[in-house]
């Protein structure tokens, strides 16, 4: 049986992990709350980490109406998904969608490509619990902070010349080794120049992995020293791209967090980024990352993979890891997205009056792309053309309603709504922005097949 109106309110879980805000400093929790199963209540003192929003069977999706999961209802009901998509992800929903609330630093990780994904899970489903890869994109609803791929190889370089506490872990050798491969060749796009470097990096890195407890422990005290006492100075003044003071604090914050962590030496390998509201970036599979602050949303494709090997209590995969990552190094503005207007959506005269706006993040990925909305007085309206494919939308700021066809619901901060595929989607404000400011805001993640995503 066909469903003549594809707009279902979802019930959505929240998960608690150590590293999750408090209670409701946390923006998963509280979406959590606004669509809570009977014995749902927020805790004060207990982490939540993150919302849920899809078919993953580890924490699907429910119609709040008939408490059938999001999975049930796509697979009875294939024109929800459209039969390309259908029988291209073998009738689940492609991407999975979650808002993430951090309150200390989660995992340094990566997350497998396809045909290492399947040999994992093959060999471990315990702890690789998906035959399926993970590439990411990540969109900051409150100001953010990680450790987010390999930086410039300069800068590596300069911190293994400032911060000898980093260089003892690497190793005179293997710094010299390192120093020696990339010294003029940072930059080149030859590719005999890029493997080299790769190879030089990979082996540094890998080095500074295996370090044994003894080593790090001492290496560890020599580190916070420099931090607490050197300040702006530290790290001969933070390098190119970054501030000393500013290294020093991140030091030692996340050695309160995670004390004597391989990690406090990572950081030297990888990009430090701060990304502020409505900024992004996108990780390829493979790419090492490990958030440490802040409240974002993030769209994956659906899988529950993690290598992780460090910043954790959880299990960790050194030698996957290593072995695993790209070794690709460039500034982080390389990672940052650029959204753009998106063409598909039509705004009111109320909503253009109020600059309002509709932006769309496209990843270079097939199975997801997200549309944020920001309709920044009453009344204002955007309405969403059909596409071939499903989306899931998520309120997080203001009032509203939200309407498919004849169908008309509420919606506000934490409601989230799957809309089937080919369905004209309509969004009005309720709510006037203060001073100028957003009302009213949706994300809108959605799958279409091909390149002109949000064209039917």
């Amino acid at each position: 049986m066909v469903m003549q109106v594809p707009l279902i309110r979802l019930q959505c879980g929240v998960n608690s992990y150590d590293w999750g805000k408090p209670g409701k400093t946390s923006a998963a929790a509280k979406f959590a709350a606004a669509t809570p199963p009977n014995d749902f209540s927020i805790q004060e003192e207990k982490p939540y980490a993150e919302l849920w929003m899809g078919t993953h069977p580890s924490l699907p999706s429910k119609d709040l109406e008939t408490q059938r999961t999001l999975l049930d209802l796509v697979q009875d009901n294939q024109a929800l998904l459209s039969q390309d998509i259908a029988e291209r992800y073998g009738n689940k929903l492609p991407f999975l969608f979650k808002v993430l609330s951090i309150g200390k630093a989660l995992s340094i990780q990566a997350h497998p490509n396809k045909k290492l994904a399947e040999q994992l899970h093959a060999k471990d489903p315990k702890n690789y619990p998906d035959d399926n890869h993970k590439p990411e994109m990540t969109i900051a609803v409150t100001p953010f902070d990680g450790l987010c791929g390999f930086r410039p190889l300069a800068e590596i370089s300069h911190f293994l010349q400032t911060v000898p506490s980093f260089r003892k872990l690497v190793g005179e050798e293997e710094a010299k080794n390192f120093e020696d491969a990339v010294e003029g060749k940072e930059t080149s796009d030859k590719e005999e120049d890029l493997q080299s470097n790769k190879k030089a990096l990979q082996s540094a890195f890998t080095k500074v992995m295996n370090t044994d407890e003894d080593s790090l422990a001492s290496a560890t005290e020599e580190l916070l020293k420099a931090a607490e006492s050197e300040g702006s100075s530290f790290a001969g003044n933070g390098g190119p791209s970054n501030d000393g003071k500013e290294l020093a604090d991140l030091v030692v914050r996340l050695n309160s967090q995670f004390p004597g962590d391989i990690g406090l030496f990572v950081q030297f390998f990888l990009n430090y980024v701060k990304l502020e509201i409505g900024e992004a970036m996108f990780l390829k599979a493979d790419d090492i990352h490990a958030y440490l602050s802040g409240d974002i949303i993030e769209c994956m494709a659906s899988s529950d993979n993690v290598v992780r090997a460090g910043f954790t209590p959880k299990f960790k995969d050194v030698d996957t890891l290593t072995t695993m990552l790209t070794y690709s190094y460039a500034p982080i503005s390389e990672q940052k997205m650029t959204p753009v207007d998106y063409p598909y959506t039509t705004l009111n005269a109320s909503a253009y009056s109020s600059s309002s706006s509709s932006i769309l993040y496209d990843p270079p990925i097939p199975e997801f792309a997200v549309v944020r909305t920001a309709l920044n007085k009453s009344g204002a309206k955007a309405t969403f053309d059909g596409i071939q494919g499903p989306s899931i939308v998520l309120c997080t700021k203001g009032t509203g309603t939200i309407s498919v066809g004849p169908k008309k619901e509420e919606i506000k901060e934490g409601y989230v709504y799957f809309v089937g595929a080919t369905a004209e989607l309509v969004v009005e404000s309720a709510t006037d922005g203060e001073d100028g400011g957003e009302g009213f805001v949706t994300f809108k993640a959605f799958c279409e097949l091909g390149d002109d995503k949000g064209k039917l």
